[in-house]
């Protein structure tokens, strides 16, 4: 088996890679969609550099699935399928994926998958996501909310860490692992990691877009429009850390 994993940089695929290497999965890769407009993680508007810093402390290499800024369905499928041929190549016979609950979602990934002969592996599926959210935080798992849709959470939850005080302070209509996409987050340490990746936190912006943004909005945001706030996370450098 040699597996590659979806990588979001966020805090599902944390625990689900924490998961497989439990499991004794051979994960030998990461794969992250990169939006190549802004140079950063699509939808989580993650910086690359800090990206790269994330594979590089997870001990994976990365490979990068470029979109345009706001991409649509037959673009971004005709670049899933033409990685997904590349990994195939490369002998990858497993992908491994973060989702808990999205029933559409999975099949659709599972259906992109089987055409290149693919196995699709989802380790935390169907798991309580209130239980999920605590595990993350007992294992030590350190992760900053990046983004929130303005449907569910207000500008206030842009910039928190996963904490205890954070998962109190949900409405009880938002998922506590935000499956939903009410957040989306970046994972800086945790036991999956060689060592931490270091930023600063930067200015918090306020954009809107038209779904799709990503295939997991094609089931999620039937929304025409639908606002965020994004942190911008800056790599640290001598120019901006207090000595």
């Amino acid at each position: 088996m040699k597996a590659f994993f979806s990588w979001s940089g966020g805090k599902d695929s944390a625990l689900a890679l924490y998961y497989a290497k439990q499991q004794n999965i051979n994960v030998r890769a990461a794969l992250t969609s990169v939006n190549h407009a802004h140079d950063r993680i699509s939808m989580h508007g993650v910086r690359r550099s800090l990206l790269q810093e994330q594979a590089e402390s997870l001990q994976l290499p990365l490979y990068t699935l470029e979109l345009s800024e706001e991409p649509d369905m037959s673009e971004y499928e005709e670049a899933v399928n033409k990685s997904y041929v590349s990994l195939k190549k490369k002998g990858f016979n497993y992908a491994i994926f973060g989702d808990i609950f999205l029933e559409d979602l999975k099949t659709y990934r599972e259906t992109q998958l089987t055409r290149q002969k693919i196995q699709s592996i989802f380790p935390i599926w169907k798991k309580n996501t209130k239980e999920l959210i605590h595990e993350f935080i007992s294992l030590g798992f350190k992760a900053i909310i990046v983004c929130v849709n303005t449907k569910f959470l207000d500008k206030s939850f842009c910039g928190r860490m996963i904490d205890q005080a954070f998962v109190n302070d949900l409405p009880s209509h938002v998922d506590p692992c935000g499956e939903n996409g009410e957040y989306h987050s970046f994972v800086f340490d945790g036991p999956i990691f060689k060592f931490p990746v270091e930023f600063v936190k930067g200015d918090i912006v306020y954009k809107e877009y038209r779904p799709p943004i990503n295939e997991k909005d094609c089931f999620t945001a039937p929304q025409p429009i639908s606002g965020f706030y994004f942190i911008d996370l800056l790599p640290v450098t001598k120019d901006n850390v207090e000595v």
